[in-house]
């Protein structure tokens, strides 16, 4: 089984810069691997142990993207692969989908699973991953909680939705995204960091992939951030801790009577 599992690298919340074009700068800033990433990685390595999978780490930013690319190495993961281009910068959501799916089609296509992380938290938009299965014409489930079952030809999962929880079987080759799942990150391991530090990266450009540059980045993005700011706030929470210090406050706020 051959398992892809794309991540993304995301400016620490408490550093956010925005470039010109209002998208957020990524070169220069401190970064993190997104935190649903994190659990799209645990899901493929308890597969690899179940199943004996291969992984693919995959990811698309600037060269500093490498290095959570080595700690998804260091935790077990087997190869890495960064789309690297500054014809990529700027992209949006749609952009960003179609660019990987294009890599996948044209350079990893032997894939069974590819696995991502339900929301970013730099856009949390949830499109990339439906984005990626919709370019491959794969079927794809979303808000997965477990993977429950894996054979060669299906995934069965529970999927997480408004009313409760559903077990979904879902033919492979196939998409998923996930949610937080109930293991703990996998801590890297000694030997594990040496050989991330060693392990040879590979890089593909616009070019590499068969994109023509109007295709991608901000020239192949179809929506525009027209203005980046953060919400002023307009007032401040109140704490309760029994049922009748909130009558006290729904009748202080004139909410109920009496």
């Amino acid at each position: 089984m051959k398992i892809l599992v794309c991540i993304k690298q995301v400016p620490d919340t408490t550093d956010i810069k925005w470039t010109e074009n209002n998208t957020i700068q990524r070169e220069g800033v401190e970064s993190i691997i997104n935190p649903y990433d994190v659990y799209a990685l645990e899901t493929a390595l308890k597969l690899k142990k179940s199943t004996g999978a291969e992984i693919t780490v995959l990811t698309m930013g600037p060269e500093q993207a490498k290095d959570i690319l080595r700690k998804a190495l260091a935790i077990g993961c087997d190869n890495a692969v960064l789309l690297s281009d500054k014809k990529f910068a700027g992209a949006d959501t749609y952009s960003t989908g179609k660019t990987i799916a294009a890599a996948i089609k044209s350079k990893l296509s032997d894939f069974d699973l590819i696995i991502c992380g339900q929301f970013a938290i730099d856009g949390d938009t949830a499109q990339t991953g439906p984005t990626i299965a919709n370019k491959l014409d794969i079927p794809q489930v979303t808000y997965v909680k477990a993977v429950t079952e894996c054979s060669e030809q299906h995934l069965t999962v529970k999927r997480e939705i408004e009313e409760g929880t559903e077990i979904l079987k879902v033919h492979l080759p196939a998409l998923i995204c996930v949610l937080k799942g109930f293991e703990e990150p996998t801590r890297p391991l000694i030997n594990g960091i040496i050989k991330a530090q060693d392990a040879e990266i590979t890089v593909y450009s616009h070019e590499d992939i068969g994109l023509q540059p109007d295709e991608t980045g901000l020239r192949g993005s179809p929506t525009y951030v027209s203005r980046a700011f953060r919400p002023e706030s307009k007032g401040q929470c109140v704490f309760v801790k029994s049922s009748d210090e909130i009558c006290e406050k729904l009748k202080e706020f004139d909410i109920i009577n009496g």
